[in-house]
Parts: C-alpha cells; structure tokens; sequence
C-alpha cells in the first residue's frame, strides 16, 4: 500500500457494539448527499460513494477553486520543483461529471438548516439534503505583525498558495520560513532544493519537539542544518519590511520570500452557526455523526472517540481524513462502521521521510530502537508503560507492524 499515492482505500473493520449514535439514524436509504468541503475527506467520502453504488444526487461544495489535489504534495515534491503540476490533481476534472458528482468550486456555505436539511450558499441558493458531510477542513493561521500583508508574504494550504510561492521563488535568493511546523520545514528543504538561501524562525526551542521529543527534534535541526538551514530559535518575527524581516531579539533577516507555517486552526464555524457540539472541533461518535441527526464531520474538524488512546482526540492529517471521509460514506449508507483505524502520518524532509502512527499528546517515556542519527531507527512514545505512538525512520516494515498491534488493542 502506497500511503503517498493520495488514494488509500482500507477494509471494513468491526463496529464497536457499545458506540451510541449522537445524531438519529435516518430509516430510509438517502437520494440527495451533500458534501462541504473539497479536500481530502470530501474527495474520498464522494469516491466511496460511487464506489459503493450509490446511486443518488452527490453535490460536493468547495470554497478552493481547484479541485481536490494531493494536499501533501503541494509543501513536497511540488514545490521542490521535483513533481510536475500535473501530479498533483487527485483525479483529473472529467472524474468528477463521468461519476455524477456536482462538484461546485468557488462556492462559499454560509449557513446549515439542521431542521430543514438544507444547506445556503452565499449567492442565496438552498441545497437540500437527506445526508450531510462536513468536510470543511483547517486553515492557516493568518499574521498579525506589521507587513503581514505585504505581497511577498504567503501561507500554504491550497494550490494557489504554492504556485505563488514557486513563482516568488523564481527571483528570491533569500527566505525566511515563520514556524519549525512540520509544513514549515518541509517548505524550507522544498526551497533549499531550489538553491534558496533559508532561515527558520521558531519560537521553540527544538523543531518538532511537541510531537517527536528531544531526540529526534535535534535529529531533524541537525538535518536542515546539514542542508544549509539557519534556525533561529526562541525567537519570533516582530514585524515584515520589504526586503527584511525584524526578529523580537533585535536581529533582521534579508527575505525576498517569506512563508508562515505558525499552525492552522479547524474551520467550524458552519458547525457553530447550525448549533452543533464544539469542544475544539465537532464532536461526534465512532460513526462520525455530529449531534445533528444525519449530519457527519470528517477530517480535520472532527473530534472523535479514539479507542486506541482513550481519549477524545482531533488530528490534522490526510490519511486520517481520507480514511474518515471513507467511514462517513459507508454509514450515510446505513453501514454503522465505527472509525477504528490508527492515526498514520508522514514527513518528507530531503531524501529523509519521517513515519508516525498512533497518537501520543503526551507521553512519560520514550524509548529508541536503532540509531536516529544513522537514520535507522523506531521509536515508541509511552505513558504509564503503554505504547500510544511509534515515529521511524527508514523501518517502514516494523511500522506497519507496530500498527496492526495497535490497531488489536484498546484502551482500558
């Protein structure tokens, strides 16, 4: 199974018998599916639709205007100049009408009717339906330092936000990336690919340490540092000038090009607006549904009841929608399949990919397998003697393995 393909399809897995349905299952079969949101999740609660035979009325409302694209490509291959803009496409645009999909882009939701099952559009029009999938997605958190608006300043989450990077980077010779987030440093090996020079400013005191711990945050600074980056941490932007960027200890950085990767926030004001349980994001049960009958959430706005840590968590990353945006079809269909898969991300940084599975908030121990600077290694992230995540590099075998344990065991 190719996780960086874009198209992961997964088998059906076991419902939980004691999960209970916050939303009323609806007792008749759905003709009219609505879809907000054009990413990941979307895309593929749409595939599994079809694929599935369905045969009613699928609208898929995007605010992007491209279609769905293979999201993690775009601070990778892409923008490295490695991939060609054709790559990038999920599917190419007849996909979507020889499949019955009325896929709307450039189209804004301004409000859900939960009551009348209908969802309206900023130019007035209702679209009814008899199932809908919230699928809104994140976005990134915007800068409010003086110059944040200035032309040369650019974040990245959709398509046109990398074009407008790679055609800045076409004259810039220097750049500076706001945020050692994993998308920050993988837009700055992306720039150091295209001869740029690279400064990384980052209040932490390790990239990636939250996430990854100690060890391996120092792993991935020496890495780009290898590569030609300058870290400064500790340190944040005061404000951006044309040529300069003014840092809080007093020093400026030269930048022609400067990228904020600072974190991205879940889009759920719709899901606020229709009156639906928030608690840093939207709240629904092992079926995906919301509190809403017939309502689902999927992707990077759904909190969810995670067997594997016990917790109610809400991850950011594109496996994970695209595996719930699956879920969320099979039970608009009256399926009743719990969502039980495992966390799974991947980092690219150079020629170095970074794999995690499982979900570790926080964690008392951490133990390594192999050596991290020889770029061999497995590491487990514990609380209380129990393994909640596994981060490796270059043991892609013993990680899929590490996930078909995880994915037998539950929490107690």
């Amino acid at each position: 199974m190719d996780r960086r393909a874009g198209k992961i399809f997964v088998g059906k897995k076991r419902p939980h018998a004691d999960a209970k349905p916050l939303g009323t299952p609806a007792r008749e079969a759905p003709q009219r599916i609505v879809i907000v949101g054009g990413g990941a999740a979307g895309y593929a609660a749409a595939e599994m639709l079809r694929r599935q035979k369905f045969e009613g009325s699928i609208v898929m409302l995007s605010s992007d205007d491209a279609s769905p694209v293979d999201r993690p490509n775009l601070s990778k291959d892409y923008l490295a100049g490695r991939a060609p803009e054709a790559w990038v496409p999920l599917q190419p645009d007849s996909f979507y009408p020889d499949n019955g999909i009325d896929l709307r882009l450039k189209t804004n939701v301004t409000g859900i009717d939960v009551h009348a099952h209908k969802v309206t559009l900023a130019d007035g029009t209702a679209v009814p339906y008899d199932k809908l999938l919230l699928a809104t997605g994140a976005e990134p958190m915007r800068l409010t330092i003086p110059g944040a608006d200035l032309p040369h300043v650019h974040t990245l989450r959709s398509l046109a936000d990398t074009r407008a990077i790679i055609e800045g980077a076409k004259s810039a010779r220097s750049a500076v990336v706001l945020g050692a987030s994993f998308i920050g440093l993988e837009v700055a090996a992306a720039l150091r690919a295209r001869g740029i020079e690279v400064h990384v400013v980052a209040p932490d005191k390790r990239p990636m340490e939250r996430v990854l711990g100690p060890q391996m945050g120092d792993f991935v600074r020496a890495l780009h540092e290898t590569n030609g980056v300058v870290f400064h941490l500790e340190d944040l932007a005061n404000a951006i000038e044309a040529k300069q960027v003014q840092l809080k200890s007093g020093q400026s950085i030269n930048a022609d090009l400067i990228v904020a990767g600072i974190g991205v926030r879940p889009r759920i004001e719709l899901a606020q607006g229709a009156g639906l349980t928030i608690d840093r994001g939207v709240v629904v049960n092992s079926y995906l549904e919301t509190s809403a009958p017939d309502v689902y959430a999927a992707g990077d706005i759904a909190r969810w009841p995670d067997p594997h840590s016990g917790a109610s968590i809400r991850v950011e990353h594109w496996v994970v929608a695209e595996r719930q945006g699956q879920t969320a079809a099979l039970n608009m269909l009256g399926q009743r399949e719990a969502f039980t898969a495992v966390p799974f991300f991947w980092s690219q940084h150079y020629d170095i990919p970074i794999n995690y599975v499982g979900h570790a908030e926080s964690w008392d121990e951490i133990t390594i397998d192999g050596d991290i600077a020889a770029k061999d290694c497995l590491l487990r992230y514990k609380r209380n003697g129990r393994v909640l995540a596994i981060a490796s590099i270059f043991r892609d075998v013993a990680c899929l393995e590490a996930e078909v344990a995880m994915e037998a065991q539950t929490a107690h």
